[in-house]
């Protein structure tokens, strides 16, 4: 069953809609997908590139390298596609940047010769909650008077 899902940047001046069939999604660990986003891996979502709206306006676009560029808003900095250059019937979105990432779950890796394989599963280490960080959560108390969702 099709079903249009909603996302953007994180000032919303780069808004999207697209149509998706499944939940599924990847993880990229290259080391281009390292350098642009400054992470270990990110994760992506594959859409059908005629099944993508841009409802504001699109992305800015940096070729990040000779096969591929990457959108992402240059007035806040968000990450959000990874598109070939020769544009297939696909291209890819950022989970981050969906309005509702948390349904999207990971089915499979991309470019494992390049992984941080201690990254992969951190459940065992421990884990502080934004509210329970006396710094984080004073500054957002006294900036917008609560912690952000």
């Amino acid at each position: 069953m099709t079903e249009t899902v909603t996302g953007g940047c994180q000032c919303g001046e780069v808004r999207y809609s697209a149509a998706i069939d499944s939940d599924e999604s990847y993880l990229c660990h290259c080391r281009m997908c390292q350098r642009a986003t400054g992470g270990v891996s990110i994760a992506f979502k594959n859409v059908t590139i005629a099944e993508l709206a841009w409802t504001t306006r699109e992305p800015d676009r940096f070729q990040s390298s000779p096969i591929a560029e990457r959108g992402f808003c240059a007035a806040c900095g968000t990450s959000l596609t990874f598109e070939f250059l020769e544009p297939g019937k696909t291209m890819d979105l950022t989970v981050g940047s969906f309005d509702e990432p948390y349904r999207f779950k990971p089915t499979s890796h991309f470019s494992p010769e390049t992984w941080h394989e201690d990254w992969l599963d951190t459940r065992h280490l421990p884990a502080t909650r934004a509210d329970d960080n006396p710094s984080t959560r004073d500054r957002w108390i006294k900036a917008v008077g609560k912690i952000p969702d």
